[in-house]
């Protein structure tokens, strides 16, 4: 599990060589192996060097950086005698003990496209499949778009890869994120998208007994598969009602858990961290960082996201961080809270929205931000932890939490009137499932606030007598000649 790439050559010339250019990007922090595929040759080798992709000689190819997160993961390559499909992520639901077979199998019986238009379908998880055929490219996206996955083309070939940069690489300069459960079709003609599967959830009366019933099934049945099979999980910990309600049901699924708080020196949410990691009895490791750190560390934040969008970049950084150290301390999984505040009305925006102009302008707000949740959030932080080969998990993103949330009427999330708080029928279940209630009932303060990183990236940006927004993207273009 790390990254993918694939390319469909528009003038049907040997396409496994522009995919090893890709794979020396995707690759530079290093993996357990390398893979190159095309319909009809198949290479695995421990280091990119050593894949003779002038050997193959296809349209069509495509490549994967495989690091093993946990004891039985393996490079998820197959191959038949008329096309190559390869997956990497996770698949939650149904459960899958031997997925490789499982595609071997429909592999044999069917087209590639079928198959994997209906792994979009039924699978929940994070994940891109990608197939290729002679002269033909297919590629799909977990419904939640959790799995990056980028797209592009030149005058030359049409290309995806999972990291933006992969395709910067080999001159497409206009790359598209493929919206979440798309499949993607290519040809020399050209390519097509097409929705396969969306989260669906009309809104519709509910008590709010019924809504912190369902709401903790929900919230149980996604720890339980999102933690499945593991003895440890690291949670990047805020001390706030997300980060919390996410640690307490894991520690409540028997699983060991492991608190990484991380910030800037003398923040006060510090302390508060400590308090609530002391009342949920859970280890709890501190990593206090100086403005200086902050400098340091922004060029690779900027690497791994891709973009030099100063909020982006705020939140990256704790990120980046949290990862870093549950990897030192010898972690495979971090548990991070995004999503919590799309769904269920965390943002002080929504409230004023509806003060102003009303409760539908609100709503509107709140469906919006979780159609771009992909973009804004889940593709920046999968690649943050990726760096470090850390896999991000997001129990919040789960489809059935997701359609539920869309289901709620907005007076189950926020409170028109007076609401400092929000987020009230996802309090009221924490509450009711265990979680101390000074906990459940502290107010949201964002992470870049929270831990200093939005006021020390402002004043870096002061002291070279820049905005912000200029600041970022001139790291960021000198960023691309360098390697971490």
């Amino acid at each position: 599990m790390k990254a993918v790439a694939t390319i469909l050559d528009k003038k049907g010339e040997n396409a496994a060589q522009k995919v090893a250019l890709m794979l020396e990007v995707l690759g530079r922090q290093g993996a357990d192996a390398f893979c190159l595929a095309t319909p009809n040759k198949t290479a695995v080798e421990a280091s990119i060097e050593k894949l003779p992709a002038q050997e193959f000689k296809s349209s069509t190819a495509l490549g994967h950086v495989f690091t093993k997160v946990l004891t039985g993961d393996t490079p998820k390559l197959t191959r038949s005698k008329k096309s190559a499909v390869l997956f990497d992520g996770r698949i939650y639901n149904p459960p899958m003990e031997d997925l490789k077979a499982f595609i071997d199998e429909k592999l044999q019986a069917g087209d590639a496209s079928a198959i994997i238009e209906g792994a979009v379908k039924e699978f929940e998880g994070f994940f891109a499949f990608l197939a290729i055929g002679n002269d033909k490219l297919v590629v799909g996206r977990d419904s939640l778009g959790l799995y990056p996955v980028y797209y592009g083309e030149n005058n030359e070939f049409f290309a995806v890869a999972s990291e933006r940069k992969a395709l910067w690489r080999i001159g497409v300069a206009d790359v598209k994120s493929l919206p979440p459960g798309h499949l993607l079709t290519a040809n020399r003609r050209g390519f097509e998208t097409r929705l396969v599967k969306a989260p669906r959830g009309l809104v519709r009366p509910i008590s709010e007994e019924e809504a912190v019933e369902k709401l903790q099934g929900l919230l149980l049945q996604s720890i339980t598969e999102r933690t499945a099979g593991l003895n440890k999980v690291a949670v990047a910990f805020s001390g706030g009602l997300d980060s919390s309600l996410i640690a307490f049901l894991a520690k409540k699924a028997n699983i060991e858990v492991h608190l990484i708080h991380v910030s800037l020196e003398n923040q006060r949410e510090t302390l508060q961290a400590e308090e609530a990691a002391s009342l949920l009895d859970i280890p709890f490791h501190k990593f206090l960082y100086r403005f200086e750190d902050v400098e340091n560390v922004l060029p690779k934040v900027l690497w791994c996201i891709e973009d030099p969008d100063p909020l982006k970049t705020s939140i990256a950084i704790p990120i980046f961080w949290a990862a870093e150290k549950a990897a030192e301390l010898g972690f495979k999984i971090l548990l991070v809270g995004q999503g919590a505040d799309e769904l269920f009305g965390g943002y002080r925006r929504y409230l004023n929205l509806c003060t102003r102009f009303g409760e539908s302008a609100a709503e509107e707000a709140m469906v919006s931000d979780i159609a771009k949740m992909h973009e804004v959030n889940f593709e920046r932080d999968f690649k943050v932890c990726s760096f470090h080969s850390i896999e991000l998990r997001l129990p919040f993103a789960s489809l059935p939490l997701v359609e539920f949330a869309l289901s709620l009427p907005l007076n189950m999330k926020i409170n028109p009137i007076d609401d400092d708080l929000r987020k009230l029928v996802l309090r009221k279940t924490a509450e009711k499932i265990g979680l101390p209630r000074q906990i459940a009932y502290k107010p949201k303060k964002a992470v870049q606030y929270a831990t200093g990183v939005e006021k020390a990236l402002k004043r870096l940006a002061k002291s070279q007598n820049l905005p912000l927004k200029r600041y970022l993207e001139r790291i960021f273009k000198s960023t691309h000649a360098l390697q971490f």
